[in-house]
């Protein structure tokens, strides 16, 4: 039997693969803007290799992609009516896809995330979103997830309340928060604090996941490892984030010589803002010496950056027969079978 979350996290570090919404973008199956799921229904093929190749990449876990796939989305989109089929199916679509693990079968994560209903002066939107969080969670159960992810909340208040709904249905829940440009969460708490009342509620998880390049996100990472005594998660969006500009949202990109559509580089002219993968690389060491648990990459995560987050923390993934090895390159390589007349021009390429 494949061991369970919590068994894997004692074990050693978890690696999950996120960032499936800019992903699925880039290979042309998903509007932005809208960021609606709805890849599971019309194109479950290029859904089903997403899955594959970050599990490949290192993944410990197969998310279902059902971020956005909630009951206010689907009315904004008008489309309420593929509101469960769509959730069903891109759960199914994860289960296969962790089943073809050559080594140990990968879990499969139910996922719900911020609605942008919750209001926390307004009573009315909170029993919507409980009532939004349950349903999702119910095919959660009936699906047989082996754990619920509930990420990007930028209110303690409303991540509390998908707390309480995944316990509700006996299931483990990795509880993961965004924290915008005030630095701490929407309704007045602390991002450590509010972390620490989520686990002492009952989240087997804890910690932070997108808006936060890891320059930005990793100081109160920190602080949250030094104030939960449980797993902590940390899952960074790959981009270079500054204390001027702490979230991806309003990064600015001094090059750029053409009229953007948008307001700011959010969500399609963030190209040249990525981290590479040896940042990616220094922070996950970073995070793995101060005691993070649960490791991965948000929005604009790319498999062969999960890759090295899983090296990193010395997991060995599926594809590291893949990763770079520059010996044999024809200009940049130390082979002693290489044509010196290329070699020795390396410098002048």
């Amino acid at each position: 039997m494949k061991r369970t979350l919590q068994q894997r996290l004692q074990d050693g570090p978890v690696v999950c693969g996120e960032g499936y919404l800019f992903e699925l973008e880039r290979r042309g199956y998903l509007q932005a803007g809208s960021f609606v799921p709805e890849v599971a229904l019309e194109n479950p093929q290029a859904l089903k290799q997403t899955y594959r190749d970050y599990m490949n990449a290192g993944s410990d876990v197969v998310l279902a992609f059902t971020y956005n796939a909630h009951r206010e989305k689907m009315r904004i989109i008008g489309k309420e009516d593929l509101l469960e089929p769509l959730n069903r199916e891109a759960i199914r679509l994860a289960k296969e896809v962790a089943q073809e693990h050559p080594t140990e079968e990968a879990l499969v994560a139910g996922n719900v995330s911020n609605t942008n209903l919750f209001d926390p002066e307004d009573p009315a939107s909170k029993e919507k979103v409980r009532s939004m969080f349950a349903e999702m969670l119910t095919w959660c159960k009936e699906e047989g997830v082996d754990f619920v992810n509930g990420e990007t909340f930028y209110y303690y208040e409303e991540a509390q309340i998908a707390l309480e709904e995944i316990l509700k249905q006996d299931l483990p829940a990795v509880i993961t928060l965004g924290v915008m440009g005030e630095n701490k969460m929407r309704d007045g708490y602390e991002v450590d604090e509010a972390c620490q009342k989520l686990q002492e509620n009952g989240a087997l998880v804890v910690g932070m996941n997108c808006f936060r390049g890891p320059a930005t996100m990793q100081p109160y990472v920190n602080k949250i490892r030094e104030t939960v005594d449980g797993y902590v998660a940390a899952l960074p969006v790959p981009y270079r984030t500054t204390e001027e500009h702490p979230t991806f949202f309003n990064l600015p990109d001094g090059g750029c010589s053409c009229h953007l559509p948008t307001e700011t580089t959010f969500p399609t002219s963030l190209d040249p803002l990525y981290c590479n993968r040896y940042e990616i690389a220094n922070w996950a060491k970073e995070a793995y010496d101060v005691g993070v648990n649960y490791f991965g990459l948000c929005c604009g995560a790319s498999p062969s950056m999960l890759r090295e987050v899983a090296e990193t923390v010395g997991r060995e993934a599926v594809n590291s027969k893949y990763s770079p090895n520059m010996e044999k390159h024809f200009l940049f390589g130390s082979d002693e079978s290489l044509k010196s007349h290329n070699t020795q021009f390396r410098t002048k390429a």
